[in-house]
């Protein structure tokens, strides 16, 4: 018996003692699978189907991305314009929720991926925040974009006086991050992280088609002080780019991945999470780690 807890002992300390000496060796929580406006790869993106979805298949936040109506609600939309995702035409901004709620939101998706289709599809309707938060609730995870919030003046505070409304502003929610709040407006975050120091952020991160992603430790710790995190596009980063961040202490969410040996490569470099459309895909991923 005694040799047994002796061998235990030894192997736990080996086990520790290899773990230090590897360098960039991040014990921590497994990544996490951001459901990218929903399962949009298998239903129309922004509709309560495809979040639905989404949830079903493993993601553990549900990614949001925030328009705002000519009568100041905040809506579920990648776009600035209806034209992509709607048979309608024109700018969010220049149309009141009424308007929007008009509109089919779900038949362009069986046209483009007939694969994918279901009768259902069709007809569906461009959610506001407000429904989601009330379908899903406090027990689910959301993962939120202010989407050219300079196009939206007062879009933060709008948004964050709806988050409070559903309860996820709460300590115990702030604190099991039930809601993380992304841009690519530094602007925008640092304007949240003013209205509510505990929320966490992440500062999305933009190339330019022919750019290597770069980041400078400036960069970083400037990100550092309003934000838990980046969110670069996958295709612009590399190894050496992951673990520069990671060594700063921040979260690297990148995006939009949807072929597993892309997800296989990103994991083992130590991504903390990223976003996808197939999130059964991530999820196969994970389960395999």
């Amino acid at each position: 018996m005694k040799i047994a807890f002796k061998r235990v002992g030894l192997m736990l300390v080996a086990g520790l003692l290899f773990a230090l000496a590897t360098p960039h060796s991040y014990a921590e929580q497994q990544a996490l699978n951001i459901a990218h406006r929903g399962a949009s790869g298998y239903a129309p993106e922004h509709t309560i189907p495809s979040y639905e979805l989404g949830d079903q298949m493993g993601g553990d936040y549900i990614e949001i991305d925030l328009q705002m109506t000519k009568d100041g609600h905040l809506i579920a939309m990648h776009d600035e314009t209806l034209d992509r995702t709607t048979n309608g035409t024109g700018k969010v901004k220049d149309h009141t929720l009424a308007e929007i709620k008009r509109l089919d939101a779900g038949s362009w998706f069986n046209k483009e991926y007939p694969q994918y289709a279901k009768p259902e599809y069709k007809g569906l309707k461009v959610p506001t925040l407000d429904e989601i938060l009330d379908r899903f609730g406090t027990d689910h995870k959301y993962y939120i974009e202010t989407k050219a919030p300079e196009v939206y003046p007062g879009m933060e505070e709008k948004l964050l006086d709806t988050l409070k409304k559903h309860g996820l502003l709460t300590k115990s929610a702030l604190e099991n991050k039930r809601v993380i709040i992304q841009s690519f407006s530094k602007e925008s975050l640092k304007k949240v992280h003013n209205l509510n120091a505990d929320i966490p952020l992440v500062q999305l991160l933009w190339y330019e088609q022919n750019q290597k992603g770069e980041i400078t430790d400036a960069e970083l710790n400037d990100i550092a002080q309003y934000a838990i995190g980046v969110g670069p596009n996958y295709e612009k980063i590399d190894q050496a780019y992951v673990q520069k961040v990671r060594d700063k202490g921040l979260k690297i969410h990148p995006y939009t991945v949807n072929k597993q040996s892309e997800m296989k490569k990103l994991l083992e470099w130590g991504v903390t999470g990223m976003f996808t459309n197939f999130p059964d895909k991530l999820e196969e991923m994970l389960n395999k780690q």
